[in-house]
């Protein structure tokens, strides 16, 4: 396609700001006025004729002004997407609310999800942290009551688990605590598929204990894969083209069911490198359920280790600027306080 001018360059961007605060079609009479611009009317409306004829804008209707096509947001999004920071104060009182915060993953995820949604104006999602292969950093046995003894296992990454189970007999706590102790040096620097491969050699009950262990892991991996944190849903039920409309209903139901959403963020998290900021608009000829919307994403983390995405979804007239740089941010930040977890 040919290139655009840099007045046309200038009069898209600004009709995307326009139509983004207003939701309403722009015409080349308002948007001289609304930014001053030094040309005349008639001519910013043949530009907006050429770019309506290569497609980067639509007229609704005949007297209307333009908007935005799904072209045009594309071009102005490959712009932005390397050029746009959160201002230094945000990003320190961002940080700030992270490192006030015990060092809990399911609380980060939480706190991830709110601060994406008001930043952003629109729907946040969030996945946790996920091992890319299982890897236990300490294991506790706790007896309780007669032969019932609580296995807390605490992963790489943060993630704990915890199960109940009944011995064939009574053994002492002390026992237990050697027992897990074995255990604990068998899994240093190993991935725990390993460990349980090579439990043939070791006593019964920790050979037991090991079965248990990997037990738990792959029921809340189970688990796991289907849970996405959300937020900030009534941000874009409010918006003017999903109040009240099927668009609107449509949406809502993809925030509730959630399989399209694990299914987008499941794409996200196979083919996106780590950081990096993908946008997809209007569904992308894959999704027709989101055809009016937008979704900005990154997958975050530490490479070989454990990842997890996060996102926002809303209308396709979103502040795509605020927007990239957001998630850009909380990616890099997550990735932080992964990587300090990992490590200790």
């Amino acid at each position: 396609m040919e290139e655009l001018t840099e007045r046309q360059k200038l009069i898209l961007t600004l009709i995307i700001h326009e139509y983004a605060r207003t939701a309403t079609p722009v015409g080349s009479k308002g948007l001289v006025d609304q930014y001053r611009l030094e040309m005349s009317s008639a001519t910013v409306r043949n530009e907006m004729a050429s770019l309506t004829e290569r497609g980067y804008l639509r007229q609704p209707h005949t007297s209307a002004g333009r908007v935005p096509t799904e072209e045009g947001y594309r071009f102005f999004v490959g712009r932005l997407l390397h050029q746009t920071d959160l201002p230094d104060s945000t990003q320190r009182m961002i940080s700030h609310q992270f490192y006030q915060t015990r060092r809990d993953v399911e609380q980060w995820m939480r706190l991830a999800a709110s601060v994406l949604a008001h930043q952003s104006h629109a729907a946040s999602m969030i996945t946790a942290p996920h091992p890319e292969r299982a890897r236990v950093k300490h294991i506790e046995l706790i007896s309780t009551r007669g032969r019932q003894v609580l296995i807390v296992v605490v992963m790489v990454g943060g993630e704990i688990h915890q199960r109940l189970v009944t011995l064939s007999e009574p053994v002492s706590q002390a026992q237990l605590s050697a027992t897990a102790d074995r255990i604990n040096q068998l899994c240093q620097g190993k991935d725990f598929e390993d460990v349980y491969s090579s439990r043939s050699t070791l006593p019964s009950l920790e050979q037991d204990v090991i079965s248990w262990v990997k037990e738990e892991i792959e029921h809340k991996d189970t688990l796991a894969a289907g849970e996405i944190y959300l937020d900030g849903i009534a941000n874009i039920m409010s918006q003017p083209e999903f109040s009240g409309t099927e668009d609107g209903r449509r949406t809502l139901r993809i925030l509730e069911e959630r399989s399209l959403l694990q299914n987008v963020l499941t794409r996200t998290l196979m083919h996106s490198s780590f950081g990096g900021v993908e946008v997809l608009i209007g569904g992308e000829g894959t999704w027709e359920e989101l055809r009016q919307c937008a979704i900005v994403l990154s997958r975050y983390g530490v490479p070989g280790l454990a990842s997890g995405t996060l996102g926002v979804l809303g209308p396709m007239r979103m502040s795509y600027g605020r927007t990239i740089s957001t998630v850009r941010f909380m990616s890099s930040l997550l990735s932080d306080l992964v990587s300090e977890t990992l490590v200790e």
